[in-house]
């Protein structure tokens, strides 16, 4: 096993140990891990996930998950510089949790450029761009005249044997029996 690969195993063990009952932190695979940092109503997920020459290279952060779209550019940069400037300090040590760390003092602050009218803005231009889709003309279906339509009516229930399928002159009894007068015999 490389020392690479041993590093990474024991930050496994780790990581599982001190965030053991934290809610916020999700292992996704053997080496991609999420934190979601909260701040009032506001909240984002960092992912970071490890290269195969994790821990002697920077992991790779990635912010463009789905949970993360109501962000504005402006803030997901700023997460960025913040946690790839901490992890220029750590490279060749087990850095997962530092970068983890380094970003719960600092969420009050990245969080208070994010202003929910900026976040209504986007909603509502996305709204007007899905609206402009689906004025667009409807495919016409094709129209067919009675004739054509008796005929494929025709075809549909004598079927490809030339034979008309069972019981199309059944009588519907009950309908039968409702229509006709009763009389009483006595």
């Amino acid at each position: 096993m490389s020392d690479d690969a041993e590093q990474q195993t024991e930050e496994i063990e780790v990581l599982k140990s001190i965030y053991e009952g934290d809610d916020n932190f999700k292992q996704v695979d053997a080496t991609t891990y999420q934190y979601k940092y909260t701040e009032g109503e506001k909240s984002f997920i960092l992912e970071i996930k490890w290269g195969p020459t994790y821990p002697t290279e920077k992991p790779k952060c990635n912010l463009e998950i789905f949970y993360n779209q109501h962000l504005l550019p402006s803030v997901k940069a700023k997460i960025l510089d913040i946690v790839d400037a901490e992890a220029d300090q750590w490279v060749g040590c087990a850095m997962t949790y530092t970068l983890f760390e380094c970003l719960k003092e600092k969420v009050a602050d990245i969080l208070s450029e994010q202003t929910e009218e900026a976040v209504v803005a986007r909603v509502e231009k996305i709204v007007i761009e899905d609206q402009t889709e689906a004025s667009k003309k409807p495919e016409k279906k094709e129209q067919l005249t009675k004739a054509q339509k008796r005929r494929a009516w025709d075809r549909a229930e004598i079927g490809r044997a030339g034979e008309k399928p069972r019981g199309w002159d059944w009588v519907d009894i009950v309908k039968h029996l409702s229509q006709a007068p009763h009389h009483p015999t006595s």
